[in-house]
């Protein structure tokens, strides 16, 4: 018998000081038996971090061919591609090639760490490409505001994030490893 997906509903207060973003979004989240509440967690981190009203969450483990996160153009056209953990190369490199942006949330501690020290020089070639380091002390506590229902507010300034759900409050800041270069971004 085939495993499937937890449905996770996830209601989003977003104040972006930062891109004058204010806005609220009702998101469902479809968490892959093989996914684990961190990197759930950390899809939606960037979501907070990159919300708009065509940013979409999407089958990402269980579809090779697409992001975690994307946002289209109405014409399909991919404006912005978004991968969760440690990515290869390849999977890059197809990113870059369709979409405009591509960005890339990396978590998981010491792991993180190793991935970026191997994998630095080769990814340096693509202009189109953001890495950002979410701290693991940080991306674990977020898997402690796990819920089927989240009611989460959230406030970014100067590239942090505040997060408050029920009675616990969290921070995030991530760490910029790579900062794209083309015109674009």
């Amino acid at each position: 018998m085939a495993l499937t997906a937890t449905i996770y509903k996830a209601n989003l207060q977003i104040s972006d000081l930062d891109r004058n973003y204010y806005e609220s979004h009702n998101l469902t989240l479809a968490k892959h038996p093989s996914e684990t509440s961190e990197r759930m967690m950390v899809r939606l981190a960037a979501f907070l971090f990159n919300a708009s009203e065509n940013l979409q969450i999407c089958k990402g483990l269980s579809d090779d061919d697409e992001a975690a996160l994307w946002e289209k153009e109405l014409t399909g056209e991919i404006r912005l591609w978004i991968e969760v953990g440690l990515p290869d190369e390849k999977r890059i490199r197809k990113a870059c090639s369709r979409a405009e942006k591509v960005m890339v949330y990396c978590y998981g501690g010491r792991t993180a760490d190793i991935w970026w020290q191997h994998n630095q020089h080769a990814l340096a070639r693509y202009d189109k490409l953001s890495v950002i380091n979410l701290p693991g002390e940080e991306t674990r506590a977020l898997t402690g505001i796990e819920a089927r229902t989240i009611h989460l507010q959230c406030t970014l300034q100067d590239g942090q994030a505040w997060l408050t759900a029920e009675a616990q409050e969290l921070q995030l800041t991530p760490v910029t490893w790579k900062q794209a270069t083309s015109k674009n971004n």
